[in-house]
This record gives structure tokens, sequence and C-alpha cells, in this order.
């Protein structure tokens, strides 16, 4: 069965504690690549992703929430915020289908996408980079801690 993207609706309880299934273990994950447990997904809860603003949607394969990506849309800019897959499902180009999706529906209604990864997340930056983003430049966030900024053109 093929994998389907379809939006949630976080203020379905189950659907947001599925995605915390997902988002938690993907967020311990990159806290171990870039050395920081202080990602700000790693505490959220289900009370706290129902009152984020973002715009969510999941891939499902046989019905199982394999991954997730969230943005806002505003002033012509499209603001990937998350993009999560549960490390059961890694190397199986969730992550890819769903940055795809995003790209595709606001293709050349935008003026730029962008992205931030840490700057030790080499998975996230491979992947941004073959989906055309380019590096803007690296930000420290917190001591020690360095994320990348991405930005692509929305006419692309």
């Amino acid at each position: 069965m093929e994998a389907a993207v379809k939006k949630l609706d976080l203020t379905d309880h189950r659907q947001a504690e599925q995605l915390l299934e997902v988002q938690l273990p993907a967020y311990r994950i990159e806290a171990e690549l870039i050395g920081f447990d202080g990602i700000p997904g790693l505490r959220d809860t289900a009370d706290t992703l129902r009152v984020c603003d973002e715009v969510f949607y999941g891939c499902f394969e046989d019905g199982v929430l394999a991954g997730a990506i969230s943005y806002k849309a505003e002033d012509g800019i499209v603001d990937i915020h998350r993009l999560v897959v549960h490390p059961s499902y890694h190397r199986r180009g969730i992550g890819e289908r769903l940055v795809r999706f995003v790209l595709e529906q606001f293709r050349g209604r935008v003026t730029a996408f962008i992205v931030s990864t840490g700057a030790a997340n080499l998975p996230a930056k491979r992947l941004y980079a073959k989906l055309g983003f380019e590096e803007v430049r690296d930000v420290e966030a917190a001591p020690g801690l360095f994320i990348t900024e991405f930005r692509r053109r929305g006419d692309c």
C-alpha cells in the first residue's frame, strides 16, 4: 500500500497523540545528532500542539502515521517549522515526500520557502539541498548550538 499524505486535525486528541508518538522519538534522534537536548519539540504536549498555529500534514503508511510536516504561510513566505519522521520509518523517502508535498501546495503562489535545522544535522541538510534549498547562514541559537537557515524561491 502506498503512503498517503493527509491533513492532520490536532483538535482531535488522538491525532495529536499520534503526532507526539512520531515527533518525540524523531526529535530525540536530532538531539543526539546535534548534541542539544533543548529542542522545543521535545517538550510539546497534545495541548501545546493544538494551539501552535501551524498547519500539519502527516504521511501514513498502512494507516500508521510515519512522519509529519508543519508550516506557517504568511506574507508570501512558507516557513516549514517541523519535519519529523519516526525512526522506524527512516530512509524510506517520507521526509522528502512531505517537503515535496508542501512545495507543490504553494508552487507559484509564494515568493519563498524557508526552513532551518541543526547545523550538525547532516541528513536534514542533505535533504533540503537536494530539494533546491540554499544555505543562507548559520545562527548560534543557544551557546554552542548552531542552526542552519535555508531558503528556496517559491517559483521553482
